[in-house]
């Protein structure tokens, strides 16, 4: 839980830092701007407040590995959901605004994780699982989207050391395999997500795990 709030606070700051031209800037994510990077944010702290409101009595389904639905097909920015998001951020109209609701929200979401029950369950996407295997599962959604943030704002400040290493070893989990030693966390979380590709020197450190990524997680 400590470490869902470092490298929550470390998004959300990076974020309160950028200047406004930034929020015009394409984002990692294909399809989006950084203003609608930070719109999902917005909606993300809302799901982490809605399922930290949702107890459930039933045995956990998942845990911080199973949570995720992975496919290989990356996303192309046309999905209605997408779609709206980009409608939504643009409605916002000046950065401030969006800085302002994710300042709001995201720090409700980050007190709310801080006063959860780490062992309490808790119910989302008709699945269960408890606080902490979910909070867990969330610091490798915000350290992606951390490096999303940044994927071309070089000035920007990047995620905390110890959410990339916690990341990539729940990708690995993910994966069912290692990564190469040599590839550095941020790029084994760039490489195993489809956010870049690799290198024929790293495709080959990969050996058989190249031909099962990208792992695109949802």
């Amino acid at each position: 839980m400590d470490l869902f709030s470092r490298s929550w606070t470390a998004l959300r700051t990076a974020v309160a830092e950028l200047p406004d031209e930034d929020f015009a800037r394409p984002s990692g994510c294909t399809g989006w701007l950084v203003r609608d990077l930070v719109c999902h944010l917005v909606i993300d702290a809302q799901d982490v407040l809605i399922t930290l409101a949702t107890p459930a009595e039933s045995a956990p389904t998942r845990d911080a590995v199973t949570y995720w639905e992975v496919s290989g097909t990356p996303p192309g920015g046309d999905d209605p959901l997408d779609a709206l998001t980009v409608r939504l951020a643009a409605a916002y109209g000046e950065p401030w605004l969006l800085k302002f609701h994710l300042d709001d929200v995201g720090a409700a979401a980050g007190r709310a994780a801080g006063l959860a029950d780490p062992e309490a369950r808790v119910g989302t996407r008709d699945e269960v699982l408890t606080v902490d295997a979910y909070l867990t599962a969330y610091v490798l959604e915000w350290t992606l989207h951390h490096l999303d943030l940044i994927a071309h704002l070089p000035a920007a400040s990047g995620p905390p050391p110890e959410g990339l290493a916690r990341s990539r070893r729940l990708l690995e989990s993910i994966a069912g395999a290692a990564f190469p030693a040599s590839l550095p966390d941020e790029d084994a979380l760039l490489v195993g997500t489809g956010r870049r590709t690799p290198t024929a020197a790293e495709t080959a450190e990969l050996g058989g795990l190249a031909a099962r990524l990208p792992l695109v997680l949802g």
